[in-house]
């Protein structure tokens, strides 16, 4: 058994609940989790304010907003437990995968992070769309739906009481986000507007900030993606792939977290992405029925 905690309570943690609860091969011993207002779900497991009230931890889920996790993964790993993350800034990925990986040899754990479906998953896909077609050009476009992290950046910027940031495809790749705002007491729109545009979650893209009354009114927790690539394989041209699903966000995201925890603890000490993870590593079984069952 996996002995688990979950470090953090919002969305996601809640999502990661449900899958450790339908997970056979895990025993959730804890949630850790400051904010007590988080805490909405009637749970018997024990609840604290910090991971060193937790005995013989094997590896924390870590279910933060992402501009957190670095530090926090680093404090975790210091102390010799195993982390999975969904931390989603693309161009901070490899950054953040050197630093973890020497904290995590020298304490000799293991990280997997930007575990969730993209960066995650989908890295999964591109990577064997890539290599089907060793030449070729990728697409991935978002949505219509609800983005986590966009949103999370949102409600962070001062004067916002609560927000919804919606990714819109464009196709080929570039998309238009449509955040809305429930403004909090006095707040300014125009500054609001103005500092979600050059947040660097906004920035690059086509950004559009409506305020609303009431954002709760607006929630749909769905969210989709369709990944094409058109390539070549040997000599040959028009090699056509395409992936596509509709979600719900946090629950997709929560269970690859809990099927990456479960292969967390079969590696080396070190930090990895799941595209240098064996896939059989997070499937619950023995290898052999795997294999029979899925070759």
């Amino acid at each position: 058994m996996i002995r688990t905690v979950i470090v953090g309570f919002g969305n996601i943690g809640a999502c990661v609940l449900e899958a450790l609860l339908e997970s056979p091969d895990f025993n959730l011993i804890g949630i850790v989790e400051t904010n007590k207002e988080l805490i909405k779900v009637k749970t018997d497991v024990s609840i604290q304010d910090d991971i060193s009230k937790f005995n013989d931890v094997h590896v924390a889920i870590l279910c933060t907003p992402s501009r957190i996790i670095p530090e926090l993964a680093e404090s975790i790993l210091s102390k010799g437990i195993n982390t999975v993350d969904a931390y989603d800034i693309h161009s901070k990925i490899f950054d953040l995968k050197d630093k973890l990986d020497k904290i995590s040899k020298n304490n000799k754990a293991a990280a997997i992070i930007a575990a969730g479906w993209d960066p995650g998953t989908d890295s999964v896909v591109r990577s064997l769309m890539e290599i089907m077609t060793l030449q070729g050009i990728t697409y991935t476009d978002f949505g219509p739906g609800m983005s986590m992290g966009h949103s999370v950046a949102a409600k962070a910027i001062k004067g916002v009481k609560d927000a919804l940031s919606i990714t819109v495809p464009l196709g080929t790749g570039i998309h238009r986000r449509i955040v809305y705002v429930e403004l909090a007491d006095n707040a300014d729109f125009t500054k609001v507007s103005q500092s979600i545009k050059k947040d660097d979650y906004f920035a690059n893209d086509e950004t559009h900030v409506i305020q609303v009354p009431n954002v709760n009114v607006l929630m749909d927790k769905g969210h989709a993606v369709n990944i094409s690539r058109k390539g070549v394989s040997g000599k040959t041209h028009n090699q056509i792939i395409n992936f596509s699903m509709s979600i719900n966000n946090p629950a997709l995201t929560a269970q690859i977290l809990v099927s990456c925890a479960r292969a967390v603890v079969k590696q080396a000490p070190g930090c990895y992405t799941m595209i240098e993870i064996p896939l059989i590593d997070m499937i619950h079984g023995d290898k052999e029925s795997i294999i029979r069952r899925l070759v």
